[in-house]
């Protein structure tokens, strides 16, 4: 029987009186994407932010390839891409990639294919806080490809594409994913989902 990628038990957490999660437990396979999809303010971001090792967690268990890991150690195994964020806002697309590459040792055979499936050729000499939110999602999701964590959290990672937009990047992260990654994706439409789904199914 095989190893789950990621498995979280009966995880908790609360803010004050107000729960957040209430012993929510999931698995992911190598290699799969799994979509969390639910209203704005239903505890999506902060699943991911315990899963990543950014918020610690009440009670409950995270397991990564079998291994325990202890809460706020996520970033080891994890690496979390959250919504509307801009990192290094004056430097450009192209610089961000090549950072990220040489910083977190990622797969430098694979960013010609990452800029062509995103789109992002004709903004990479951008700088990342003049793009556009569409740009700046397809700019930061590239960064998210290009490490090599085992498992990639992206939240919200079709907000602000269009519908062309939302079925390239279903797309680019379903192949993404072929390549043995593991996907877990926040989506707060179902709408969104489907479309990706149908293009993954096409293409």
């Amino acid at each position: 029987m095989s190893v789950s990628r990621v498995a979280v038990d009966g995880l908790t957490k609360s803010y004050g009186r107000l729960t957040a999660l209430a012993d929510v437990s999931l698995s992911i396979r190598e290699g799969e994407v799994l979509g969390l999809i639910g209203p704005n303010g239903s505890g999506k971001t902060t699943l991911f932010e315990c899963i990543a090792g950014v918020l610690p967690y009440d009670a409950g268990s995270i397991r990564v390839n079998g291994a325990l890991v202890p809460p706020r150690h996520g970033a080891s195994h994890v690496f979390y891409v959250p919504d509307a964020i801009a990192p290094w806002p004056a430097e450009s697309v192209r610089w961000a990639l090549d950072f990220t590459i040489g910083f977190f040792g990622g797969a430098a055979s694979r960013r010609e294919e990452v800029i062509e499936r995103l789109d992002l050729g004709p903004i990479l000499a951008q700088p990342i806080g003049a793009l556009s939110k569409g740009q700046r999602k397809r700019a930061v999701l590239a960064v998210g490809m290009l490490t090599p964590h085992p498992v990639l959290l992206a939240d919200e990672p079709f907000d602000g594409l269009d519908l062309r937009q939302t079925r390239d990047v279903g797309a680019a992260l379903r192949a993404h994913a072929a390549s043995g990654r593991t996907l877990f994706l926040s989506i707060h439409q179902i709408s969104d989902a489907s479309r990706a789904s149908a293009t993954a199914s096409s293409s």
